[in-house]
């Protein structure tokens, strides 16, 4: 008896794994269709570079922390925290952990379910029954399940999981970069700030010093008290402006403070104006842009996601294998519960097919089929906008160059215009109202300069946010890693 179970126990193992072989051949009849990086109209080169060229590297594209190429360490440790301490940031990481989890889930499905289910019962029969007594049965069963991915629905969806991973991964990236380009962008704003703030306390002491000179001229009876009153006037305007500059510092200021993960009533930065030009960016060729962009990967990513979805809809319109087994322990005795005539097992298969479901089937796969449609729509949308994106600050930063030449020219004309016209008050010549005009015209020459000069700054920072950073498509996460690493803390 005991070499009959034995008997039994190897046929059940035998039948198992020979079936388990044959399905795994007669397996992986993909139903998604080949998938190929869809096709974008992609410029030779980027046409504001034809008159205007930014000094390009030997290798052309940027690299690493490309906010060192600012020059400026306090801007290099803002940057530092980004990453670290955004919670934007942070909520994206977890995002990119679940999806990543679901890879993990969606890999499952390749393995049978087996469960176990031990049960003890005791009963007892009425005196009316046929066989009247009381009856006590254990058992200890081990059940398996198994769906062969017979049409590939399984491996479809895994790869659709781990497309849908690396664009959230790629969105994550992107999300970097916007929050550290936000960052320095406003850094610059408020150095901007800083400058316009000393511009009109040196200005405010230049007007005392008129006012002091007309309030000297009128004492002695040379000018007149409408003189004097006129340039305090001044005097007070510009005080109130440059007291209003401090209310625009203190929202920049802020919102450094949240994009770097900080409390704004903990956060300040001591003023000081921007102290580096404007760095050499480098462009690159249009056609490196699709490999630079955390954005476009992460359309991509979306496409392949939807081609492989389209698998996983046809694969609906094939039968369903599943194959079942049990295998355990039973008897009336706990005592002689794991005695070989105690064992049972038993195997089955069935095959399942919908024959009629009211265009459901059909209405999934036309779904799919306009899910992926739509998806490389939004790819090529996300590639010419960011092709606009380069053009847009390459085409602010050339023209910006040449207007701020031009501006310091008028700077320059404007303060030798107030030197004449206070040499002729002084001479009592000219009127104080060619003064007053000549400061007011420096003032406003002096406030589009800094202007100017902040502007180049934070295009600077928005071409280098729309050339992608320093970010390059090989960083995406394999499948592999996906599956074999784990998120921080056992997540």
């Amino acid at each position: 008896m005991k070499n009959s179970q034995q008997s039994n126990q190897s046929a059940f193992l035998h039948f198992l794994i020979l079936n388990s072989a044959f399905l795994l051949l007669v397996a992986g009849c993909n139903l998604a269709p080949s998938y190929h990086q869809p096709s974008v109209q992609t410029p030779p080169v980027f046409k504001e570079t034809n008159a205007w060229k930014l000094a390009q590297p030997s290798d052309g594209v940027i690299k690493g922390k490309w906010w060192e190429s600012f020059n400026d360490p306090q801007l290099s440790a803002l940057e530092e925290q980004v990453a670290i301490s955004n919670q934007n940031i942070a909520a994206a990481l977890e995002n990119f952990f679940a999806a990543r989890a679901l890879v993990k889930e969606a890999r499952s499905a390749y393995y049978p379910t087996v469960g176990v289910a031990p049960a003890a019962a005791k009963s007892q029969s009425g005196r009316n029954a046929v066989a009247e007594g009381n009856y006590s049965a254990f058992t200890l069963p081990a059940d398996a399940s198994w769906e062969p991915d017979l049409w590939d629905a399984v491996r479809n969806t895994v790869r659709a999981d781990v497309y849908a991973a690396q664009a959230s991964a790629a969105t994550l990236e992107n999300m970097k970069l916007t929050a550290q380009a936000e960052l320095a962008a406003d850094y610059y704003e408020l150095r901007g700030q800083d400058e316009m703030i000393q511009l009109f306390n040196e200005t405010v002491k230049a007007y005392q010093a008129s006012v002091d000179l007309t309030t000297t001229l009128f004492q002695t009876g040379i000018d007149s008290e409408l003189d004097e009153a006129q340039a305090d006037a001044l005097l007070q305007t510009t005080k109130a402006q440059a007291t209003a500059l401090g209310i625009q510092r203190a929202q920049y200021e802020h919102a450094i403070a949240l994009l770097a993960g900080q409390p704004a009533s903990t956060f300040s930065l001591n003023p000081a104006p921007v102290s580096t030009p404007p760095p050499d960016v480098p462009v690159g060729l249009p056609s490196a842009l699709l490999e630079r962009r955390p954005d476009v990967a992460s359309a991509e990513r979306t496409v392949a996601q939807a081609n492989a979805q389209i698998g996983v809809a046809r694969a609906a319109w094939f039968p369903t294998l599943s194959l079942t087994g049990s295998a355990g322990y039973q008897s009336t005795s706990l005592s002689s519960l794991w005695s070989p005539p105690s064992f049972f097992w038993s195997v089955g298969a069935s095959l399942s097919e919908t024959i009629f479901d009211a265009g459901k089937r059909k209405a999934a796969n036309e779904q799919a089929w306009a899910n992926y449609r739509a998806t490389v729509a939004n790819y090529r949308q996300t590639v010419l906008t960011a092709f606009q994106q380069v053009e847009d600050n390459l085409a602010a930063l050339r023209i910006l160059t040449t207007e701020t030449q031009q501006q310091n020219v008028a700077v320059k004309a404007s303060q030798k215009s107030l030197d004449l016209s206070t040499e002729r008050y002084r001479l009592g010549i000219a009127s104080y109202l060619n003064v007053i005009a000549a400061q007011e015209t420096l003032l406003g020459n002096q406030q589009t300069a800094v202007t100017l000069r902040t502007q180049q700054m934070t295009s600077s920072v928005q071409l280098i946010m729309a050339l992608g950073g320093g970010w390059n498509t090989s960083e995406l996460p394999s499948s592999g890693k996906l599956v074999i690493k784990s998120s921080p803390g056992g997540k």
